[in-house]
């Protein structure tokens, strides 16, 4: 049976997200995607769905959300306060939501970004074969607004005889590891001995592009411009004020900024869930 979701408050930034749309970079479309692609994985697993299957990504401030009918749902991610009424409700655990219930999520006090999965995942029209909100490219449904209403599929598969999940909390202060290069012959030395060396700060101008980066200059040791090239998730990139960026999902798939190094993929998911303010470090391997 499907569920009907009405969306009461769409939070600070609610979009809807699966695994992304591989394999159109050589058309400008990034993959997209959950930034934190494990914590999607395991709340799709925890209500017994597909790992891919469309389900909420929420950003710092969660949404309200009517459940008109009866639901199973897990939520992932960042550590985040969510109810049901009076009930608090575990995370990382699949939850039964009765018809009415109002779910509720607050601000996150670790980590950035939330999961919301529902038994059947959410339906919406794919666009080159993923349901992904994109913000870059504005591919995908927009952002929830109030009012919206959502269905789930019709579930599919067993639901797990285990509805529970053992996760660590988001670091306050992550260790992300990064590979020299492929630019490294654009920077001085100390460059990266400042990149593994220095505490840095998450900027408020971060997105799902990109997290920019508050720390040292990374000193060049060329002042000439870059010709665009292909751009991979967790690049990261020094453009010319000397302070790194780390792209992210919805990072564009060229850019003319060279790339000192590259967050090693078991990494992302603590990089998609760096928060402004937040400091990191890099270990350079």
């Amino acid at each position: 049976m499907s569920v009907t979701i009405e969306v009461i408050k769409p939070g600070a930034l609610t979009t809807l997200q699966d695994l992304g749309r591989p394999g159109f970079a050589h058309l400008g479309i990034p993959r997209s995607g959950a930034a934190d692609r494990g914590s999607l994985k395991l709340a799709n697993r925890l209500v017994g769905n597909a790992e891919g299957a469309a389900a909420l990504e929420c950003t710092l401030i969660g949404p309200s959300l009517l459940l008109h009918d009866d639901a199973l749902i897990a939520i992932t991610g960042a550590e985040i306060s969510a109810r049901v009424g009076d009930e608090e409700l575990p995370l990382n655990s699949a939850v039964s939501v009765a018809a009415g219930g109002l779910l509720q999520l607050k601000t996150a006090s670790a980590g950035l970004r939330s999961y919301i999965a529902v038994r059947g995942g959410i339906s919406a029209q794919p666009m080159m074969s993923s349901m992904a909100s994109d913000l870059l490219s504005e591919l995908g449904p927009a952002p929830l607004r109030a009012g919206q209403l959502l269905e789930s599929g019709e579930p599919t598969g067993e639901v797990p005889a285990i509805g529970v999940a053992a996760v660590a909390t988001p670091e306050d202060e992550p260790l992300l590891q990064v590979i020299r290069g492929p630019r490294d012959d654009w920077f001085a030395d100390e460059a990266f001995e400042l990149l593994a060396t220095s505490r840095w700060e998450v900027s408020s101008d971060s997105n799902r592009s990109g997290a920019r980066l508050i720390g040292p200059e990374l000193p060049r040791v060329r002042s000439d411009q870059l010709l665009s090239e292909g751009m991979t998730h967790g690049a990261v990139q020094v453009p010319a004020s000397g302070q790194p960026i780390i792209l992210l999902a919805d990072h564009p798939t060229t850019g003319g900024y060279p790339v000192i190094a590259v967050v090693a993929s078991a990494d992302l998911d603590a990089a998609g869930q760096l928060r402004p303010g937040q400091k990191l470090r890099f270990r350079l391997n």
